[in-house]
C-alpha cells in the first residue's frame, strides 16, 4: 500500500505542476505551435477535467485500499491520452518533443497498474 500511496502522491503533484500554467498559455501555444488554438472550451475543459484528476489521484493516495477502484479510470486517463499523443506523433500530426509527457504518463500508467495490483482491497 506505501507504494500506492507514493505513486499516486507524485502522479497528483506532478499533474498540478504541468497542468495548472496551461491556464495561462493559451495564446503562448498558438504563437510557438500554430495554428492557434480554435476552440478554447475544449482547451480549458481538457485542462479542467485533468485537473479534477490530479485531484482523484491525491485521493487514491490518502487510502489506496479505499480508492482501490478509482484506479481502473485512473490506468485509463493515463494509457488512453499517452497512446493516442503517441499515434499522432507516428502520423507526423504533433511533434516528437511531445513523446516526453507522453513517456512521463505511459510510466504513471504503468506504475498504476502495478500500485493496482499491490494493493489489497478493503474487506467489507
Amino acid at each position: 500500500m506505501k507504494f500506492a500511496k507514493i505513486v499516486f502522491w507524485v502522479a497528483g503533484i506532478w499533474g498540478f505542476l504541468v497542468l495548472t500554467p496551461l491556464y495561462f498559455m493559451f495564446d503562448l501555444i498558438g504563437r510557438n505551435d500554430p495554428p492557434p488554438i480554435t476552440h478554447p472550451g475544449f482547451f480549458y475543459g481538457f485542462v479542467g477535467v485533468a485537473l479534477a484528476w490530479q485531484v482523484a489521484f491525491i485521493i487514491i493516495a490518502a487510502d489506496p485500499a479505499r480508492a482501490r477502484p478509482l484506479m481502473i479510470p485512473s490506468i485509463l486517463e493515463k494509457i488512453s491520452w499517452s497512446t493516442a499523443v503517441i499515434v499522432l506523433v507516428l502520423q507526423g500530426r504533433m511533434h516528437q518533443s511531445d513523446l516526453v509527457f507522453a513517456g512521463t504518463d505511459l510510466l504513471l500508467g504503468v506504475l498504476f497498474v502495478m500500485a493496482f495490483f499491490k494493493t489489497r482491497a478493503r474487506p467489507v
